[in-house]
């Protein structure tokens, strides 16, 4: 039962994560880390998988070994954020305290991946 539980969980966050390379304002690396977590937790198969997969294994075995997200992903990170989110605060949200609260979020994710340990080329 355990087990089932988590590889769901697992699923459930690759799939956000998956989703979150899209949408800008859903975390990706989060969900991620998430998803090695329950997988380690319940099916080595699918942990090594994760691991070995060609588009997210390495950033998730570099982020967990401490070295960080590459420089291109997080330009490319923050520039997807702000694109899509200043269309969303200019033209589709009528709202001023909705269009203060997507900029403050924007902000907030901005930071936190700005904070971020850069990924050294070499160690790749």
């Amino acid at each position: 039962m355990k087990k089932a539980f988590l590889i769901s969980c697992g699923s459930l966050s690759l799939g956000l994560g998956i989703i979150g390379i899209i949408l800008p304002l859903l975390p990706t690396t989060p969900f991620l880390l998430l998803a090695a977590a329950c997988y380690s937790k319940s099916s080595t198969r699918l942990y090594d998988w994760l691991l070995k997969n060609k588009y997210v294994g390495s950033y998730i075995k570099n982020y967990r070994a401490g070295k960080g997200i590459p420089l291109k992903a997080k330009i490319t990170a923050v520039s997807v954020l702000w694109l899509s989110l200043s269309f969303t605060i200019f033209f589709a949200v009528p709202l001023v305290a909705v269009k203060i609260l997507l900029a403050l979020i924007g902000a907030y994710f901005t930071s936190f991946i700005l904070k971020q340990k850069t990924l050294k080329k070499h160690a790749v």
